[in-house]
C-alpha cells in the first residue's frame, strides 16, 4: 500500500511518499480502506521529534482518518464489513480503571495512533474494533476525517475540564486552525460569548463567519487589552489556550478572577512564564487537557451529521501531495484542515 512516511526525525526532506505492505487484521481488529485523512499539526511534531518520543521506522503519518471497513479480524462480528466508520484516534488498554469509567484517554497505555504508533495516511490502516464509529449518514469521509482530534480535544476542555454556558466569556486562540475553530463553534453551542484570535485579517473574518462574537488580529493587536475593553476590564471566565510561550503570560492576565485557562498544546513553545502570585490572588485555575473519550467522539460525530457543527476544511490534496501539504501547514497558510485521499 501506498503510505505517508518518515524513517528519521528532522525537516520535510525525511517525509516521503513509500509502499509498505498491506496490513493485515489480527483478533478483535478491523481493517479500514482510509478515504480520507487528515494532517494535524501533530504531524509536524512527531517529525520534528521530542527526547521521550521513540518510535520504529518507518513511521505513518496520521492521527485522523474516516473510511471503510474491508476485512475483519477474528471475534469481530462480519457485520461490520462494509461499514463507513471514522477512526478513534487514541489506542487505550479497555481493561484498567479509567477504560472501565469511559475515561479511555486517562488511561496510562493511552497512546495515539500517528504519534506513539504508526497512524493512517496510508491506503489501509489496521486498528481494535472499539477503535472504530459509525458515520451518520449525512457526513462525508473528507469531513469526517477532519473532525477527531480537534473536535474530540476541544469537546472535552470546553464540557468537561472548563465547561462553558450561556453569560460565559470564552478567548479561543487561534481561531482559523483546526481545535481553535472547533472550539469557536463549541463555545458558541453552548451559549457563551467568543473572542477569536487569528493572525489576518481574513482569518477573523473566516472566525466571525463560525461564530466569534468578537475577533483580534493578533499581527497587528493586542489581545488582553480588547479583552479588558470588551469585557469592561473584568476578563474572560475560560482561555483556550493551545498556542504556549507566545500566548501565555497575557492569557493569564486576561482571565477573570475565580476563571479557568484549559490548555492543551503548546506550538509557540513550552517553557512559559508563570507568576504563582497572580493565579493564588486571583484565584485561577490551570487545566490540562488531552483528547477526550470515545463517547465524546460518538456525540460530535452526530452533532456534526445533524449540522449543528462543521468541520473546516481548508482544501484537500492526493496522498502523493502528502510532503507539500506539511509544508503548508507549517507556514500557517491555511484555516481549518488539510484532508488527503489516498
Amino acid at each position: 500500500m501506498r503510505a505517508l512516511i518518515m524513517r528519521g526525525h528532522g525537516g520535510l526532506d525525511r517525509v516521503s511518499l513509500a509502499d509498505l505492505e498491506e496490513p493485515e487484521p489480527g483478533p478483535g481488529e478491523v481493517r479500514v480502506r482510509v478515504r480520507a485523512a487528515a494532517l494535524n499539526h501533530l504531524d509536524l511534531w512527531v517529525r520534528e521529534g521530542w527526547p521521550a518520543l521513540k518510535l520504529e521506522f518507518p513511521h505513518v503519518f496520521g492521527s485522523d482518518m474516516a473510511g471503510e471497513v474491508d476485512k475483519t479480524g477474528p471475534g469481530v462480528p462480519s457485520s461490520l464489513l462494509g461499514a463507513r466508520v471514522a477512526v478513534v484516534p487514541g489506542l487505550s488498554c479497555g481493561r484498567c480503571e479509567h477504560c472501565l469509567a469511559g475515561n479511555d484517554n486517562l488511561c496510562r497505555r493511552f497512546q495515539l495512533l500517528g504519534e506513539q504508533v504508526s497512524g493512517g495516511e496510508a491506503e489501509w490502516l489496521v486498528v481494535p474494533a472499539r477503535n472504530v464509529l459509525p458515520l451518520p449518514e449525512r457526513l462525508g469521509f473528507i469531513e469526517a476525517a477532519a473532525l477527531p482530534v480537534t473536535f474530540q480535544t476541544a469537546w472535552h476542555m470546553l464540557t468537561v475540564r472548563a465547561p462553558v454556558g450561556p453569560g460565559s466569556w470564552l478567548l479561543v486562540h487561534a481561531g482559523g486552525s483546526g481545535v481553535g475553530s472547533a472550539a469557536i463553534q463549541i463555545g458558541k453551542l453552548f451559549g457563551a460569548t467568543v473572542i477569536a484570535t487569528a493572525g489576518t485579517d481574513e482569518k477573523c473574518e473566516r472566525a466571525r463567519a463560525l461564530g466569534a462574537d468578537v475577533t483580534v488580529n493578533y499581527a497587528r493587536d493586542d489581545f488582553q487589552e480588547v479583552v479588558r475593553a470588551e469585557t469592561a476590564k473584568r476578563g474572560v471566565d475560560v482561555v483556550f489556550e493551545h498556542t504556549g510561550q507566545a500566548t501565555w503570560e497575557k492569557s493569564l492576565r486576561s482571565v477573570a478572577t475565580g476563571g479557568r485557562v484549559v490548555l492543551c498544546g503548546a506550538t509557540s513553545g513550552h517553557d512559559a512564564k508563570l507568576d504563582l502570585r497572580f493565579v493564588f490572588t486571583r484565584q485561577i485555575s490551570i487545566l490540562g487537557s488531552t483528547m477526550g473519550t470515545r463517547a465524546e467522539l460518538a456525540r460530535v460525530l452526530a452533532l456534526a451529521g445533524r449540522g449543528r457543527l462543521r468541520p473546516i476544511v481548508d482544501r484537500t490534496l492526493p496522498l502523493s501531495a502528502g510532503v507539500s501539504a506539511q509544508g503548508l501547514l507549517e507556514s500557517r497558510a491555511v484555516f481549518g484542515k488539510i484532508v488527503l485521499e489516498p
